[in-house]
């Protein structure tokens, strides 16, 4: 029995996150300037990955 090509994930594995890991806002925040060493990494303001 063959598998229904909606069920398929192949496609999909190039797609684009919306969700940052912490490590990732991080380096984020701190290309934009937003971030200084000694902040805390707890409650991190929201970010959007650059385009």
């Amino acid at each position: 029995m063959s598998q229904h090509p909606s069920l398929r994930g192949s496609s999909g594995l190039g797609a684009k996150r919306s969700v940052l890991k912490r490590f990732e806002r991080v380096e984020l925040l701190k290309k934009r300037g937003l971030w200084k060493p000694g902040d805390k990494v707890l409650g991190l303001r929201k970010t959007k990955p650059d385009a």
